[in-house]
Order: structure tokens, then C-alpha cells, then sequence
């Protein structure tokens, strides 16, 4: 997987009601690492960017949600954050899968030695080179 698969760029939609959400949520998330904010292009609307490594739409919106932040619940938004819910859930399983884990690969290598496992020529050395 190339690293640039793991960059998101979403945007998260507010409800209209109360006013002025996107610029508290603005404010909030600014200050944090690894995540760029920005006014999205509609009035409720929020751009936001960041490494799934780091960050997840559900946490980051869960996080807003819990601090008072209403999202938009219309059924295009649900189905859309469901999406990126999912597909950011199985990015990050799949990035987690494929890192090496060397102590084990370790332990395969010295089983795999000792273990018969067939490819063990039983005929006598005498007899390979006779034609």
C-alpha cells in the first residue's frame, strides 16, 4: 500500500442548528497534531485532513459529538460517514496485518530446522552419483 492511500481528506457536515459549530469545531481542532482544518465550501461544512494512522473520521466526529457538536444526520451524510467508517476501519487493519513481526518469523525459521520435513534425500550417498 502506498503511503499517500493512508492520507484522508473528508469533510464533515454539521447540523444548521446551533449556529456557528463550524467555527467552534475550527478552533478545536486546530491546534492538533497531524490533522489540517479548514472552512469546508458550504456554511456547515468542515475540510479536514489527516493519516489514518493517526486519526479515524468515526474518532474525530465521536470526539466532536461527545463535546456537544451536532452532525448532520440526513441520510446521504449517514451513509456516506458509514462508508469512510468502514473503509478507514479496514485500512487501518490491513496496515496493522502487514507490518513485520520479526520475533515470530524468528520462531517459524528455527521450528521449520528442526523439523523433517521431507525434503531429506534418504538414499545412501553411494548410489546418487550411480548411472
Amino acid at each position: 500500500m502506498r503511503p499517500c492511500d493512508l492520507e484522508k481528506e473528508r469533510v464533515i457536515v454539521f447540523h444548521d442548528l446551533p449556529l456557528g459549530q463550524v467555527g467552534r469545531a475550527l478552533r478545536l481542532l486546530e491546534g492538533m497534531d497531524g490533522l489540517t482544518v479548514l472552512a469546508g465550501a458550504g456554511p456547515n461544512h468542515l475540510l479536514i485532513r489527516y493519516s489514518i494512522c493517526e486519526y479515524t473520521l468515526e474518532g474525530l466526529e465521536s470526539a466532536l459529538s461527545s463535546q456537544g457538536f451536532h452532525l448532520d444526520n440526513s441520510l446521504l451524510s449517514k451513509l456516506q460517514r458509514a462508508l469512510a467508517y468502514f473503509c478507514e476501519s479496514v485500512q487501518r487493519r490491513n496496515v496493522a496485518a502487514n507490518e513485520p513481526d520479526i520475533k515470530s518469523q524468528q520462531a517459524f525459521v528455527k521450528v521449520y530446522e528442526r523439523h523433517l520435513h521431507g525434503d531429506r534425500d534418504e538414499t545412501p550417498e553411494e548410489w546418487r552419483d550411480y548411472k
